[in-house]
């Protein structure tokens, strides 16, 4: 498996990654930060080892980075777009033809934004080398977010982008480890498409 060139986003300056803007932690920490009702502003491309897979995770790669990157010229965004679907740069698993790019990029231009990109709620965001384990993140989680409720599917899904994050596999184990329950209670509170989920993130570990 190829390697990915982040560095060549580097070097042209391109955002991939974004704290909140207009969104306020409920409590900040020396490790990260706490939203207790969720934020939708946190973009995160490319930290975990997991490639794109699809046309539409394409696609929604390529809103966000055009989102992000307000500067952009469309020809730079091509550019960029041409260089993460060679498969050689390690960005995407998949072979895609110049005519459908071609086509995905007309549509991503016509966004104008008036709402961002669709993206993932996040409550806990850590900095980069907190230097804390997989299981003290965990932890932390558990405590925030597991503060005196039952285990629900928004926040084992909350524990499953930490595991992922970290390039860990998503186990029933690690779930119940977070909110210090049993397995079966992580078993119960699962939904097919959590299931799914949990899948697909492993399969890119």
């Amino acid at each position: 498996m190829s390697h990915r060139k982040t560095e060549y986003l580097h070097r042209n300056r391109i955002i991939y990654r974004r704290q909140p803007i207009t969104d306020r932690p409920s409590e900040v920490f020396t490790w990260g930060k706490f939203y207790r009702d969720g934020t939708h502003e946190y973009y995160d491309l490319f930290r975990s080892k997991a490639k794109i897979t699809t046309y539409k995770s394409l696609k929604w790669h390529l809103l966000v980075l055009w989102y992000l990157n307000d500067q952009l010229e469309e020809s730079a965004l091509k550019t960029i777009a041409n260089f993460i679907c060679d498969k050689d740069n390690g960005f995407i698993t998949f072979e895609i033809s110049p005519h459908v790019l071609s086509n995905m990029l007309r549509d991503v231009f016509r966004n104008d934004f008036d709402k961002p990109p669709n993206n993932k709620t996040r409550k806990v965001i850590f900095k980069d080398g907190t230097g804390l384990t997989l299981g003290e993140k965990l932890k932390i989680v558990g405590t925030l977010i597991g503060r005196s409720k039952k285990v629900t599917r928004e926040m084992i899904y909350d524990a499953m982008m930490v595991i992922n994050s970290n390039n860990e596999l998503i186990t029933i184990e690690k779930l119940a480890y977070a909110y210090n329950c049993s397995s079966r209670t992580i078993y119960r509170n699962m939904c097919n498409k959590l299931k799914k989920e949990k899948q697909i993130l492993n399969e890119k570990v």
